[in-house]
């Protein structure tokens, strides 16, 4: 769902008038909050947010359930290429492992309130399937390799 320029107020509107801010935000389910030196933030009611949540963890556990009654996933793995239609560069078994990655992701996200995760997930199988959809970076990709490449830099 995205909100817009007219379910938005400035943080400044907000520090002025916070009734009238909360008041709008009852009223429309959520309004963004635009700042000017930070990242954006909803404010939402917390029963509104909640039920998000519980309709998360029930998508979850549906997909959890239909992976455990169906190991290999057939139903989901058939429904991807709707959602995502970069996997049909990736081969049947990567194509499985994304799907459970994915659903074990959104059970994450749903059970212990790990949001990160499922971008994550999605956003690395989608850099498999760019490589992939290449063939000169994918052979290139292949190639063996040997030696030290030096230090690894990891930025958090």
């Amino acid at each position: 769902m995205s909100t817009s320029h007219a379910d938005a107020v400035t943080f400044s509107d907000l520090s002025r008038n916070p009734r009238a801010v909360a008041e709008r935000a009852a009223r429309l389910g959520r309004v963004r909050v635009t700042h000017r030196d930070a990242p954006d933030f909803y404010l939402t009611a917390a029963d509104r947010e909640e039920e998000r949540d519980r309709t998360l963890a029930t998508a979850s556990r549906l997909f959890l359930a239909l992976i455990k009654h169906d190991p290999t996933a057939r139903a989901l793995v058939i429904a991807m290429p709707e959602v995502f239609p970069w996997v049909r560069h990736l081969s049947a078994p990567e194509l499985r492992a994304f799907t459970l990655e994915l659903v074990e992701a959104l059970s994450d996200a749903a059970e212990l309130d790990v949001d990160a995760t499922t971008q994550e997930v999605i956003e690395g199988w989608r850099a498999t399937a760019r490589i992939k959809a290449d063939p000169a970076h994918y052979a290139e990709a292949r190639k063996s390799t040997s030696g030290d490449f030096g230090p690894v830099e990891v930025s958090i």
